[in-house]
Formats: C-alpha cells, structure tokens, sequence
C-alpha cells in the first residue's frame, strides 16, 4: 500500500513568518506533526511519503504514485485542501480527511472517500480495521477521548528537517480553562492529558538522534494545565536529559498568565530549556474578559504578570483581540498602549471569530448575528460574524493598531522596554547555530545597509556591545519585524 500525507499549504500570515524565514533560507517553521504522528499508527509494511506544501508543492506524480491520500488540516488550510481534493477527485484517488477542519465541518466534506474525525488514537484503528477487511466506510468519530500515553513517537524522518525553523512536539491535549471564542476544549476536552516523563524524553532523544539541534515548540494549548505533574515529573526530567545531552535545545510553548504567579514553575522551565512563551492576553478591557470567560485574566494587573514572566528569564508572546461586544472605540488606544508597556514584541492582535461548536458560535446563531465564512486566521481582516461596533470602524481601528505597533520606531521602542524587563538566567544556554550566523550577516546588509529603519537597528546592535548575549534576540527581532510590516501594510484597511 503507497500513501501519500500531505499538509496543505496555509495562506502567508502572522505566524508563517515567511518573510523572515529567508534570512536563515529555511521553508516552514515547524514540520506538520499531527500528520507524522498519523503517519507512525499506520501499518508498517504501508510505504509512505509526506508532501508537506509549506516546503514543496504537490505534484501530479506525487498523487499518482499514491493508492491512498491522506489530508490533515485546519480551517486555514481550507482553500488548499479543495485543490487538494480536485486533483485527487481528477486522477481518480481515494482521500481519507482528517484534523480540525474536517471534524468541524464534515458535512462540508461529505464528496471526500474516508472522513477519520476527532483524535486518531480513537478513529484510525477501526478505520484500518475495516479497510483491511475491503469495508471501510464513510465516516467514523469518537465522542471520547484518547489515551494519549498510547501515541507512538512521530515520524519526523518523513521530513526533510532542513526546510525548517524548529521541531515540534506534544506533551499535553486539552486546557482546564473555558473560554467562549476558543476551540481547543471542544476539540480536546477541559482536563488536561498527559504525556509520561518517559514519553517527552523518547521525543527528544529521537530528534537528537536526528541530529535535530535548537528550538523545540512544545506545541500544547497551554502547556501549565496539569502544574503537578510538569513540575513533579517532566521538567526534572527534561533538566536532567539536557545537561546529559549538553543542552543541544531550547525551547518554547503557550502557557495561561497564571504562569506568573507560580515562581517554582517558571524557575523550572527556565531551567529546562524555556525561553520563551505565549500567553493569550485578548484584551486590557476587563469587562471584554468577562464577556469571554477568560476569568483567569481578570481580577490581576497584566502588564505586572507579563513583566513577572519576562523577568524569569522568558520572552513572552502575545494574544490580543479586538471586536468583543464590550469594546468601544478607546480599546484601540489602550491595546496600543498596553503592548508598548509591555514589552510584547510579537503581539499577534486579531479580529474575534467564532469557529463551528463554540460557546460564542452558539451564543451568536441564537444572535442571529453569523455569517458564513470563516477563514481559519485572526489577522486577515475578516471575521464570520457581525460585531456590536460599526464594521468599519472596527476594521480601520485595527489596521491603526497592527500599523501603529509595527512602525520602526514603536516596534524598535518595544524592544528596548523587553530588554530592560528581560533577566536571562544563567542556565539560559544559547544555541549558535549556522543558520545564526547567515541570519546575522544578511541583517547587517538587508537591515543595517538598505533598510529604511537602519538607524533603529544599529542603535539596539550598539546596547548589546555591553551585553552580548542579547545580539541574537536583537538580530532575530529586526528580522521578524520585516515579516510583520509585509503582512500588514498589505492588508486593506
């Protein structure tokens, strides 16, 4: 049996970063890891390729080479995976669907062979059980949820990990948090799953075997749902693991803000190998955070927390979202300011959507307040309801905000106020690698010589020359800087 597992490829936005990978001429960020962990459940005698669309297009060879077609994606994926699906459908191949788009919506997809829904622990095996048995039907979910101490290491020798920024991989599904516009606990549950100690450290001995060395994403929803036994059992073991290997990763993850009230947890991922995390903040408004349910945001000072966390040793991303139903026209100003407090570099600032079977889509079909089409992205000026505030008053408000954050002198302003925040740990070992370097010397002729905003630039280079260590973040933020004005000084306004 030859399966072909293809990745679609997702539209250029915030987190692609395509922009900057050219400095350091790599092709995607991270490898598609729910389809190589799909990819180690299959039988082994099956012969397998992945085509991951982020690193190289599908060709009509690579289909017709294929008995069987395997697709995982979510909703931003959506206009690739229908190319996906015509070429398949033209040359006559059978396509089995699976991920977060397709579980969402499957009546959109009911034209697709085999539709393999929820999580693939559950829904694989009986799915290749039928088809060994020349029976395979249509469809087939779950409404429980996985052991996920049964998921197999993934098979990231299917990827050329060359073409990438990072590894990825999972510890923990699901988040203890509820929060209306979020999908995460529809898809994955409220109690957070675990990983054994003894599965993360298999992970990363398998990329070190890979000669994999630099960032690792811990790709959960919020990596601090289950506290005890992170701190009990996986980062003692990721500590120990590292100094045995000679600290060859670091990493980062997406974590909630009470992070910061917990000085044992921080002081351990930092130990570890963290560096640095996300945190969605959504929004300064406290009344917009109730609106939500993102209760653990509330009744605390933010811009203290995030200041606690950056202080640890770790950089913090940021989730900020605009259209709430409480918002009025001063939330613009004040999610400006609030970023510019903060030190929050990459502050990813998105339009509320409501995805499929949310809390908030509910709420908003009872509203009668939906619309049809929802992209999959936060950043691209769209949203799939109607907002309490003008639509056009919230669309030009938020292209004020992404252009005023990402002007040269606000964004290099920005890293400034990160750096004084910012405390590295001693045990925060830095990584220089080859891709370093190249990323380096191009900056100096891209950004130092030619850019617009060489006088910012060289001006944090000359703040470093007393702290070196800080020169690699500089670099690698003026970089992405470039990523972040394409990206929005394209979009309409």
């Amino acid at each position: 049996m030859k399966v072909l597992l293809v990745s679609p490829e997702a539209p250029d936005g915030f987190w692609g970063l395509k922009h900057a990978l050219k400095f350091i001429s790599k092709q995607s960020i991270v490898p598609p890891l729910g389809l190589v962990t799909v990819a180690a459940m299959l039988p082994k005698d099956w012969e397998l390729k992945l085509v991951d669309m982020a690193v190289t297009k599908l060709t009509q060879q690579d289909v017709e080479w294929a008995d069987y077609v395997f697709i995982s994606a979510m909703y931003i994926h959506k206009q690739s995976v229908d190319k996906i699906i015509a070429t398949c459908k033209k040359l006559n191949r059978t396509i089995v669907a699976g991920g977060p788009l397709f579980t969402a919506v499957p009546e959109d997809y009911d034209h697709i062979d085999h539709l393999v829904l929820n999580e693939a622990e559950l829904t694989l095996p009986p799915f290749l059980e039928d088809l060994a048995k020349g029976n395979a039907g249509h469809i087939y979910r779950s409404s429980q949820w996985a052991d996920i101490h049964q998921t197999p290491l993934p098979l990231w020798e299917l990827c050329d990990l060359r073409a990438y920024a990072m590894m990825n991989l999972q510890y923990s599904r699901g988040c203890p948090f509820d929060c209306d516009f979020c999908d995460v606990t529809t898809l994955y549950g409220r109690q957070s799953r675990i990983k054994t100690k003894e599965q993360v450290l298999a992970e990363l001995t398998r990329l070190y075997e890979l000669k994999w060395r630099g960032d690792v994403f811990f790709v959960d929803d919020n990596l601090i749902g289950n506290k005890h036994h992170l701190k009990a059992e996986i980062l003692p073991g990721v500590i120990d693991w590292m100094k045995k290997h000679s600290h060859p990763f670091s990493f980062n993850t997406q974590a909630s803000i009470n992070l910061a009230d917990d000085d044992e947890l921080m002081q351990l991922m930092v130990q570890a190998g963290f560096n640095c995390v996300f945190v969605g903040i959504e929004t300064p408004n406290e009344e917009s955070l109730k609106e939500c349910r993102k209760l653990q945001n509330t009744k605390r000072d933010l811009l203290e927390s995030v200041k606690i966390i950056q202080s640890s040793g770790m950089e913090v991303q940021g989730g900020f979202i605009l259209g709430f139903d409480h918002d009025n026209e001063t939330i613009f100003d004040n999610v400006i300011e609030f970023i510019q407090k903060s030190g929050i570099v990459t502050a990813m600032v998105g339009l509320l959507n409501a995805p499929k079977k949310t809390k908030l889509y509910n709420r908003l079909k009872q509203e009668n307040r939906l619309l049809n089409y929802i992209s999959g992205s936060n950043t691209d000026y769209t949203m799939n309801f109607v907002p309490k505030m003008e639509y056009k008053v919230l669309l030009g408000g938020y292209a004020r905000v992404m252009q005023t954050i990402y002007s040269d002198s606000n964004y290099y302003k920005r890293i400034r106020v990160f750096l004084k925040n910012y405390k590295p740990a001693k045990t925060n070992y830095s990584i220089l690698k080859y891709s370093d370097v190249k990323a380096f010397i191009k900056s100096l002729w891209y950004i130092g010589i030619k850019g617009t905003n060489r006088r910012y630039f060289w001006q944090l280079v000359f703040l470093t020359l007393h702290r070196p260590r800080y020169l690699n973040m500089v670099v690698t933020y003026s970089i992405f800087g470039i990523h972040f004005r394409a990206i929005f000084t394209k979009r309409p306004c």
